[in-house]
């Protein structure tokens, strides 16, 4: 059985956020980047299947130089191999753009199954499993909580509100990862050490034979600002019945929530 797992290098959620100074964008240069949460789900659940099934297990992602790392601390958690489409592009790039380069690798690989995580911290808007699902043609299930795979079927179950959804079907698929799948293990020291020795295959957009139309920039940002300042708290002080209608004055018509 062969699987493949998307992963991208993203901003540590612990990244103090800084404007950059054109005003247009983020400023990262001092940001510690690391795998996305979600996608490691997404790498146990490619480890999982492979220990259950056999096969391989083969990380692809689509980034800088610098996202050879996050595709390192996939191998050191077990997976075989490792692909990375390496242009400085997919930083700005949009969720076409990477998802078209990473459908290109993926339809290479004739894999069975493809897995990514629900959605990257760093933009978060679950776009790209779909780009790659609607290129290759493939059936998707998104947000999945519990998959089982068997006999060239998959049977996956999705939270939904008060319940929880099963849909069964045939591989290959795409399946994207919530938080509550699996829980991702730690790399070993063995399983760092073999990760120092494995090669990552590094394949560029042009040997893909992506063109401009697709890694064109389709959306500009205009303007990027922090949330603005709360506004201080205030504090009611005396007897309760006085200062119980002052308090549903106050969340009526200041705070407006009732």
């Amino acid at each position: 059985m062969r699987i493949v797992a998307c992963v991208k290098y993203v901003p540590d959620t612990a990244t103090k956020i800084r404007i950059a100074a054109d005003g247009k964008g983020v400023d990262l240069t001092e940001a510690t980047f690391v795998v996305n949460p979600y996608d490691e789900f997404a790498v146990e659940e490619a480890l999982k299947l492979r220990e259950k099934h056999g096969g391989e297990v083969i990380v692809v992602g689509a980034g800088p130089e610098k996202a050879q790392a996050g595709l390192r601390t996939c191998l050191a958690m077990g997976a075989d191999s490792a692909i990375l489409v390496q242009s400085d592009r997919f930083e700005r790039a949009d969720s076409f753009a990477v998802g078209a380069a990473l459908a290109k690798v993926c339809a290479g690989l004739s894999a069975d199954l493809i897995l990514f995580g629900k959605h990257a911290i760093g933009v978060d808007n679950s776009q790209v499993p779909s780009v790659v699902a609607e290129l290759l043609g493939l059936p998707q299930v998104s947000v999945v909580v519990k998959l089982d795979v068997a006999d060239g079927k998959l049977r996956a179950e999705r939270e939904i509100e008060g319940a929880r959804e099963i849909v069964e079907g045939t591989l290959p698929a795409v399946v994207t990862a919530q938080k509550g799948l699996n829980s991702p293990r730690y790399a070993s020291l063995k399983g760092i050490m073999a990760a120092k020795k494995k090669q990552i295959e590094i394949r560029t957009p042009e040997q893909l034979g992506l063109g401009e139309d697709e890694l064109a920039e389709r959306l500009a940002t205009v303007e990027v600002v922090l949330p603005a300042a709360r506004p201080p708290g205030k504090i009611l002080t005396g007897d309760v019945a006085d200062t119980v209608p002052e308090l549903v004055r106050l969340l009526h018509e200041e705070a407006k929530v009732i």
